[in-house]
């Protein structure tokens, strides 16, 4: 059995370390005001053997959140090409907390159009749907 004294320490890692299971995926994306943007449903990472001044052995970063209609693959199985999603880079990413708070406004973001469409289309059609509840 392996002493754990004996293993080499783990390199250091510049950022914040997250766990896109538990810290991204399926999160809610809200923008600055707090207007609802869409959820994470996929990742985009960078490839570091793609980029020549990093280290073949530093883990992947995160480039992107990607969103988009993925019921249906979520149902049936399979996988929806990636053409389809809408890229968040993750320089707008402002805070991956316990929701993912982007920097710029709902509405610069083409993710946004399905919270709008819901918003104007199904949500406005409800009684009381045009305003806070008081």
């Amino acid at each position: 059995m392996t002493d754990h004294r004996d293993l080499p320490m783990p390199p250091p890692v510049a950022g914040r370390v997250l766990d896109a299971d538990l810290d991204l995926l399926d999160r809610q994306i809200l923008d600055p005001d707090g207007v609802p943007v869409s959820t994470v449903d996929d990742l985009e990472l960078t490839d570091p053997d793609d980029l020549e001044h990093l280290d073949p052995d530093t883990p992947p970063v995160v480039s992107a959140l990607l969103t988009g209609p993925i019921l249906a693959t979520r149902i049936f199985g399979g996988r929806m090409p990636d053409s389809r999603f809408i890229r968040i880079p993750w320089k707008v990413v402002a805070d991956p907390g316990i929701v993912v708070t982007v920097g710029v406004a709902a509405d610069s973001l083409d993710a946004s159009w399905a919270e709008r469409w819901m918003s104007e289309h199904v949500i406005g059609r409800i009684p009381g749907g045009r305003h806070d509840p008081e």
